[in-house]
C-alpha cells in the first residue's frame, strides 16, 4: 500500500497576502493489475512556460499519462514496492505503458518489461529506500538523497530491496 501524500500549495488572497490554498491528500493517484507494486501521485503541472502564477484550481484532476503536458512539466512521486522476479516475468510492459499514454515509448526486446524512453528532461530525486536504475548495459544503484538527471535515455527502475523506495520526479516537456 503506497504511502498518502499530503500536498500543501500557497498563494495570496484577495489583498495579496500570503495563504495557504490548498491542504490535503494528493488525489490524482494511478494503481493498476499490469504494473503491480508501483503507484503514481501527480501533485502538481502546468502547461505552459514561464509557468502560471497564482493558480487557485486543482490542475492534476485529469487522466494520469506519463508525458509532462507540451511546453509544460508534470511533478509526480512514484512509490516503487519491491519486485517479485516471477511476477514480473508475466507482466506485459508494452499494455501498462499504453493505460499512460505512453504505449510507444516501451524499449520491445529489452531485459525488463518496464524499460523505456521518455520523451521529456526528467529529474529525478530518491526520497526513501533504495532503487537500481537499469540502462542499455548497466544497473545503477541509487539511495535516498541521490538525484538523476535523466535526457531522454532508455531505462527501467527496479526495486531489488525489501522495503518501497519513493521517487519525486519533475518531467519536463524536451526537444531533441
Amino acid at each position: 500500500m503506497a504511502r498518502e501524500i499530503r500536498r500543501v500549495v500557497t498563494g495570496h488572497d484577495e489583498n495579496g497576502v500570503a495563504k495557504v490554498i490548498m491542504d490535503s491528500s494528493a488525489s490524482c493517484i494511478l494503481q493498476r493489475p499490469n504494473r503491480p507494486g508501483v503507484t503514481l501521485t501527480n501533485l502538481w503541472q502546468h502547461e505552459e512556460t514561464p509557468a502560471p502564477m497564482e493558480t487557485h484550481e486543482d490542475p492534476v484532476t485529469g487522466p494520469l499519462i506519463l508525458h509532462p503536458p507540451k511546453n509544460g512539466a508534470v511533478f509526480r512521486i512514484v512509490q516503487f514496492d519491491p519486485e517479485n522476479p516471477e511476477v514480473l516475468a508475466e507482466l506485459d510492459g508494452p499494455s501498462a505503458f499504453a493505460e499512460m499514454g505512453a504505449g510507444a515509448n516501451i524499449v520491445q526486446g529489452a531485459r525488463h518489461p518496464f524499460m523505456h524512453r521518455t520523451d521529456s528532461l526528467d529529474y529525478s530525486i530518491i526520497l526513501t529506500g533504495e532503487i537500481y536504475m537499469l540502462m542499455d548495459d548497466e544497473d545503477i544503484l541509487l539511495k535516498a538523497g541521490d538525484v538523476v538527471v535523466q535526457q531522454g535515455t532508455n531505462h527501467a527502475w527496479s526495486n531489488r530491496g525489501t522495503e518501497p523506495c519513493q521517487i519525486a520526479f519533475i518531467l519536463n516537456d524536451a526537444k531533441a
